[in-house]
């Protein structure tokens, strides 16, 4: 929402300055984005008489002036290229030192072909007042010189951005804005009284509404006779600050009132419409080209306008090109309606619409203001445009029902531990438009009807507290109780963090990419499914609900290779989506490596430099999975991985074929050339959720390290198995040999050839068995080898290699 200081001093008598202003907006709840200040930014620009303009001795486009900037002095020379730059131009300067927010640069003298430049005469494109950039600012010959421009200009208005909570729609208007300035005690609300206009004779439109839940009140006038030519400098400047632009003076009124009283309108031009008009239910097949020149198909869950020709408007929304009003309207229907607040929203989101009245609309505007804002926009037509007025048409509810909250004064001490004292409280609702009635401990409070979002007691404390000041609000600790502190995180979350600082310390960096895909790469990755469709996307490519963290990823290390950063080395913890129900959405660790970017660093070095390959995608997995939780022990390798996956370069990490953790390796040159991107290049993926959760055991509490006081023994064994046996089933059969002796086993060498069959190869492993009692005896330590003999034949079908 913006609007600027004059703009706002129009509703509300102040003195205040600007930045206690906007300090006062925040602390109630209006909270200041932005100010846009132009005054400060352009004030060294003075207007200025070129007093001569010859030809640049070297450039066929350029002219050397000279120019009196009004200080008394000499003559000040400044190379200028406007074909517009000529004797006895008055025009506006800037001196070196001058901010152009235009083209971005501070002025300093300077030579241009050799002949010295000491400033600059400017164009309104370059200053940001104008889109005109054919030539430089001219001015009346009367301007005068030597003054500060933006003074002259009245351009010393900021403009004043605020950002609002959804429930503040009466706050999408400068009148709104006001009257909580007012309540704070930073001025006086200007609120006068709304004077009807009398209608001339009957209105020949009447209004049919279809469905009162659609639209629950509906306001109409006739103005018959009006010159529609441009609007009052006065509405241009100001709908010009606030990025509108200036159409005509009909049109201009209609977006004057939606951002001063929050009060969006329609003005149809009358002798466009056929007929009268109802409110209805639009029917399948019907289309409307809108204001926005744009075509949109429509459907029986859409409100529209019609008239017997057809749909003349999308109700709350945007009007109708056929319908428009321009330079030839002389007889104009001025439309003032309620409309549901779901509906709005919805057939916004459906048609991809984000106008000014959908905003206000779908918030809920003030149904009181009905009528009242129909005699303002007639009010203003007339002063603008001149006219006859017709009597008012109004249909369904021109006032809202009364809301009453019963009160009780002591739950702003419960809520908030802040006393104020009940005529201060009273005084505060009062200004804000709440009337009290009664002095405790209940009393009752009438809800304006602008202010569609208060309905319960909390609601008034809110309302008070804003106004006093948060800040008055005292810190008082939570009794914590004897009771244990549960935990602040879910186990999910706790694995995303947990995830995240794994990756992160072995050296990836994390990337956060669109949810959103292109439906052939979301085909890609197992994904594609219609119910995964985004129904408006905002790109051609991002139409789908990603399946899988990797192809953002992978688009995001292409990119950093196209811009010569080849050895990347990237993650990502988020959401995946396998389906449109809950529990089809899981939350997934990726990565990906490229170029020389291996777990051992990125780059190349004087010590050696190692490509990226499947065994670091393999340690980035189990390092997440290790991290996130998972029993390390009881995962298994299995060879080969998911479709995009090289398959003889992969693995698929699970904990038993039913619980399919995640998969590792380097990427299929198929999905490389689908994706675009340059090979080689290695990923993983593991899905958080399916982490099973650990049994929690009442025991006493242990060291976090323990250490044996004894020292550990290894032993090598080496066994002939068939080429079938995967080496982490001789692991784990080895392991299981004595679970609480034995703390690590790893593969050291596997050998295929001369002295071994040709389907067998011999797998040697390295066992460390760790005593925690008593250093183990020769028998002690033969009898644990001859168990892991056993368990490894029995488990494998292997034998001891001699």
């Amino acid at each position: 929402m913006k609007f600027t200081l004059s703009w706002l001093k129009d509703h509300l008598d102040t003195d205040e300055p600007l930045e206690k202003l906007a300090d006062k907006l925040t602390m109630i709840g209006l909270e200041v984005e932005h100010i846009d200040n132009k005054a400060e930014q352009l004030r060294p620009i003075r207007i200025a008489r070129v007093i001569s303009a010859v030809q640049h001795p070297n450039a066929d486009r350029l002219r050397v002036c000279m120019v009196d900037i009004g200080d008394g002095g000499a003559p000040v020379q400044v190379v200028c290229g406007a074909p517009n730059a000529r004797d006895g131009l008055v025009t506006i300067f800037g001196p070196p030192g001058t901010f152009i927010p235009g083209k971005n640069i501070t002025l300093s003298v300077g030579s241009i072909r050799g002949v010295e430049s000491r400033g600059m005469l400017i164009s309104g494109a370059e200053i940001e007042i104008s889109d005109d950039h054919s030539g430089i600012v001219e001015l009346p010959a009367d301007a005068p010189i030597g003054a500060s421009y933006v003074e002259w200009a009245k351009l010393i208005d900021p403009v004043i951005e605020i950002n609002l909570t959804p429930n503040r729609q009466d706050a999408t208007g400068v009148h709104g804005i006001a009257r909580d300035l007012a309540a704070a005690d930073m001025g006086k609300f200007k609120d006068p009284a709304i004077k009807p206009i009398k209608g001339e004779f009957p209105c020949p439109v009447q209004v049919k509404v279809e469905d009162a839940a659609l639209c629950p009140g509906f306001a109409l006038r006739l103005v018959r006779g009006v010159k529609n030519g441009p609007s009052p400098e006065w509405l241009q400047q100001r709908l010009t600050a606030i990025g509108l632009r200036p159409i005509n003076a009909l049109v201009d009124i209609t977006n004057f009132m939606t951002y001063d009283r929050a009060r969006p309108l329609h003005v149809f031009d009358a002798k466009k419409v056929h007929g009268h008009l109802t409110v209805r239910h639009a029917r399948d097949g019907e289309e409307l080209l809108a204001l926005d020149g744009k075509t949109y198909k429509l459907d029986p869950s859409i409100c529209v306008i019609a008239d017997d020709n057809g749909v003349e408007s999308l109700a709350g929304i945007m009007g109708g090109e056929a319908s428009g009003c321009d330079e030839n309207t002389t007889d104009v229907l001025i439309e003032s309606a309620l409309w549901n607040e779901i509906n709005i929203a919805q057939t916004g989101r459906k048609l991809g619409i984000n106008s000014d009245a959908r905003y206000r609309f779908e918030r809920g505007v003030d149904p009181a203001f009905m009528v009242p804002g129909l005699e303002l926009a007639t009010k203003l037509v007339m002063e603008m445009c001149g006219g006859t007025p017709s009597e008012n048409v109004v249909v369904g509810k021109a006032f809202p029902e009364d809301r009453v909250i019963d009160y009780p004064l002591s739950e702003l001490k419960r809520l908030t531990g802040i006393d104020v004292p009940l005529p201060e409280a009273r005084g505060i609702l009062q200004r804000l438009g709440f009337m009290m009635a009664g002095n405790g401990p209940v009393v009752k409070i009438a809800v304006p009807s602008w202010r569609t979002d208060v309905h319960g007691k909390a609601d008034i404390v809110e309302e008070i507290v804003r106004i006093v000041g948060v800040d008055k609000v005292p810190m008082v600790p939570f009794e914590r109780g004897d009771a244990p502190r549960k935990p602040v995180l879910t186990p999910i979350q706790s694995r995303t963090r947990r995830a995240k600082r794994a990756l992160a310390s072995r050296g990836l960096v994390e990337a956060v990419t669109w949810s959103f895909i292109s439906k052939p790469h979301a085909e890609l990755f197992g994904g594609g499914a219609p119910e995964l469709a985004v129904a408006n996307p905002i790109a051609s490519d991002l139409s789908d609900m990603r399946p899988s963290l990797l192809p953002g990823l992978i688009a995001a290390a292409q990119a950093n290779s196209d811009r010569g950063s080849s050895d990347v080395a990237l993650f990502e913890v988020g959401q995946i989506f396998k389906g449109d129900r809950p529990q089809d959405q899981f939350t997934a660790a990726a990565g990906v490596r490229h170029g020389f970017a291996s777990s051992q660093g990125l780059g190349r070095n004087w010590s050696g430099s190692a490509a990226a390959s499947a065994f670091d995608a393999k340690a980035d997995a189990i390092a997440v999975l290790a991290a996130a939780g998972a029993p390390v022990q009881a995962l298994q390798i299995v060879p080969g991985g998911a479709n995009w996956l090289h398959p003889g370069r992969s693995g698929t990490i699970q904990i038993g074929p039913q619980n399919v953790l995640g998969y590792f390796g380097e990427l299929h040159p198929r999905a490389l050339e689908a994706l675009r991107a340059d090979g080689p290049l290695v990923a993983f993926e593991v899905i958080l959720n399916r982490i099973p959760e650990g049994k929690a055991k009442a025991t006493r509490a242990k060291p976090t390290l323990e250490l044996s006081a004894f020292h550990p023994v290894s032993r090598d064994f080496a066994f002939i198995v068939d080429r079938s046996v995967k080496a982490a089933d001789i692991v784990r059969a080895a392991q299981g040999a004595d679970k609480k002796l034995i703390t690590g086993v790893t593969v050291f060498d596997v050998y295929e050839g001369k002295g071994i069959d040709p389907d067998k190869k011999s797998l040697a492993i390295a066992v460390t068995m760790q005593p925690r009692e008593k250093t183990l005896t020769d028998q002690e330590i033969d009898a644990v080898a001859a168990k892991i003999v056993d368990e490894v034949t029995k488990k494998t079908g292997g034998t001891l290699r001699g």
